[in-house]
């Protein structure tokens, strides 16, 4: 019988981060086949169009660099006098953070002379509104359309539901290849006729070069879900979803976990009983890392923590892709007879039409979730794709050598920012305001200029911004970071006059999270200053 489609599918799981509420089912783009199922499986006398889209982003960003280069913005050397507005200097001040660790640009979207231009040409750190630059070369370079394709294919012969030969799932960087997509892509296996495999379930991670990291080097926090590293194959952020449900009635708590997992085995329910939730949630965290895997204290569940669905990151995340990938097999019903391991599809294999193709959504829905959830792997993944469509190979270095070369040519000798890996999580990442600024004066004259600015919070009604109190809701898209000691924000603003204008607020410093409110003054002082159309003050 078919398996049943998870519940998940359809139903939104309450208490999930945000990012992963917003996450919806993607199309399975599904190869055509023709033959037996065994011709299918095996590949037999089918022709690849595995790469046949491969060279297209590669060929749209040639002819975008061979394009005459835009002349210098004078941005940067537009330092008209500016002092900060008296409402934004009384939050700092209150605040306790000095203006000498702030950075403040105001300017209109279409040109002209700064509002406001302190301290513009010092580098610092963004945090999360590094996001901006990956996702806006990521628009221009790859284009809004471009997707990611997970592909499967199989050697060997297929008889009675047997394959004997290995199955290759090859990852090509896709961001969102989430618990959902996971299981189509096993039940598309499963639909070429197999049900068992004799050989290996080999995984092609080759399309990235990171060197491992240790998710818990940024913070000391590794089961933190944005501290997740990037991976060819990333298979649902690297994240597993602990559900526990009470049962007052029965006294004990049912017990699920998503996706499921290779060599983890849960008990169905736990015993239920009184005391404090705290204990028992740190119990499970420390037993989860000492031990490497999914770790359930053996005391009975407090009721008083009530329903708890704990979205944590694998604490061995070199171990989660295969661990899903088999264990996601395995719950479908499916048998595997060899073992699961890393290894490249042969060139002989890879010829062959894939068995099952599942395909990404859009760059353009990828940068939404990326700047309105400020998701940090998925910025990781789109940046290493940025290196893989330059130079054939996912890695920091072609990385950043595709952005300096779309940095350069976009906006020629502006000072180049230091992207690191691409998602703001880093202490070393710098960029001036006056470049970021720049650079979203370019980016509105851009063809992915649409697509863009509606990935970026709204203030007071989405992502990142959606707990923001402003009476002058919707009038600012504008991307969040911080870090422990980097605060900004950043983006465009509409004044009530009908002229939007670019800001870029940065502060750095043990105090930088406590400048936020003096932002969003700045925000709502371009709102309501009567300005003229020329762009100065009145």
């Amino acid at each position: 019988m078919p398996a049943p489609l998870p519940p998940s599918l359809f139903a939104r799981r309450a208490g999930w981060p945000a990012l992963l509420l917003a996450l919806s089912l993607s199309t399975l783009t599904a190869c055509q086949k023709s033959g037996t199922p065994e011709e299918v499986a095996s590949g037999a006398g089918l022709t690849s169009t595995a790469d046949s889209a491969a060279s297209s982003p590669v060929a749209a960003a040639s002819a975008l660099l061979a394009e005459p280069r835009d002349p210098t913005p004078s941005l940067a050397t537009q330092a008209a006098s500016t002092t900060i507005p008296p409402i934004v200097q009384q939050e700092l001040d209150k605040a306790k953070v000095s203006p000498e660790h702030v950075a403040l640009l105001v300017v209109p979207v279409d040109g002209g002379p700064p509002l406001v231009n302190h301290r513009t040409a010092e580098q610092m750190n963004p945090a999360s509104v590094m996001k901006l630059i990956t996702t806006a070369a990521a628009l221009d370079l790859l284009g809004p359309s471009y997707r990611w394709h997970t592909r499967i294919w199989t050697d060997g012969t297929l008889q009675n539901g047997t394959l004997n030969g290995n199955v290759y799932v090859q990852g090509r960087g896709d961001p969102k290849l989430v618990v959902e997509r996971l299981w189509l892509l096993m039940r598309e296996l499963q639909h070429a006729g197999i049900r068992r495999i004799g050989g290996d379930i080999v995984l092609d991670r080759s399309a990235f070069d990171v060197p491992p990291v240790d998710p818990g080097s940024f913070d000391n926090d590794p089961l933190r879900p944005y501290n997740a590293r990037p991976d060819a194959l990333l298979v649902n952020f690297k994240a597993f979803t602990l559900q526990i449900t009470p049962d007052e009635s029965q006294k004990l708590a049912h017990v699920g976990l998503e996706p499921p997992l290779e060599g983890v085995t849960l008990p169905p329910s736990l015993p239920l009983a009184e005391g404090k939730c705290a204990p028992w949630l740190n119990k499970l965290a420390a037993d989860t890392l000492k031990d490497r895997n999914l770790v359930l204290p053996a005391d009975p569940y407090p009721a008083s923590c009530g329903i708890q669905q704990l979205t944590l990151a694998h604490p061995a995340p070199e171990q989660f892709a295969p661990r899903a990938v088999a264990g996601m097999w395995k719950a479908l019903g499916g048998e595997l007879q060899g073992s699961i391991r890393d290894g490249a599809v042969p060139e002989a294999v890879r010829k062959r039409r894939p068995v099952a193709d599942s395909a990404s959504p859009t760059v353009a829905e990828v940068v939404h979730d990326i700047n309105k959830f400020s998701n940090n792997v998925m910025a990781q993944q789109v940046f290493l794709t940025l290196g893989l469509e330059h130079s054939g190979v996912g890695s920091l270095a072609s990385a950043n050598e595709a952005l300096t070369q779309w940095w350069q040519h976009r906006l020629g000798d502006t000072p180049l920012p230091a992207v690191q890996n691409g998602s703001g999580l880093s202490r070393d990442g710098r960029v001036s305001a006056s470049s970021l600024g720049a650079m979203l004066q370019r980016v509105w004259r851009t063809p992915g200029m649409p697509e863009f600015v509606a990935s970026l919070p709204i203030a007071g009604v989405d992502g990142t911004l959606r707990h923001t109190h402003t009476a002058y809701k919707g009038n600012a898209h504008l991307k969040t970071g911080t870090l422990k000691d980097a605060s900004a924000l950043a983006g465009y603003v509409l004044s009530d006059t009908g002229r939007r204008y670019v800001m870029v607020a940065m502060a750095n410093g043990a105090n930088a999270q406590s400048a936020r409110p003096a932002f969003q003054a700045l925000m709502e002082w371009i709102i309501t200053q009567p300005v003229a159309s020329s762009g100065s003050k009145s």
